[in-house]
């Protein structure tokens, strides 16, 4: 992995919403300061959702989804991209599944 993403520890230990209007530490800045620029640029990152508190399915579904909104396929994302979660795993197939799902609704 070239990079690390801790949400709780680079982000805030409590992230919210998706957009802006939702506060400061919603889904879509984290994408776009956090994941989009190493992704986009090639790199592996691991992404580590422990200790981060009520990961709300508008922040996930946004942050993650949102990549493939962004340009990244689902292929992509499984080569560069892994997630994990001490505190809870179900996080993670939670987050592949808004990636997934995102990829359906991508007018190709």
């Amino acid at each position: 992995m070239d990079a690390v993403v801790n949400i709780a520890k680079d982000f805030s230990e409590f992230p919210f919403g998706r957009y802006e209007s939702h506060g400061p530490f919603n889904g879509a800045r984290f994408r776009n300061e956090k994941l989009l620029p190493l992704l986009l640029n090639g790199q592996s990152v691991l992404v580590d959702l422990s200790d981060a508190r009520g990961l709300a399915a508008s922040f996930l579904e946004e942050a993650f989804g949102g990549l493939v909104r962004e340009g990244l396929s689902v292929e992509e994302l499984r080569r560069l991209l892994k997630v994990v979660s001490n505190t809870d795993s179900s996080l993670v197939s939670e987050v592949w599944f808004y990636i997934e799902d995102a990829a359906k609704a991508v007018i190709h």
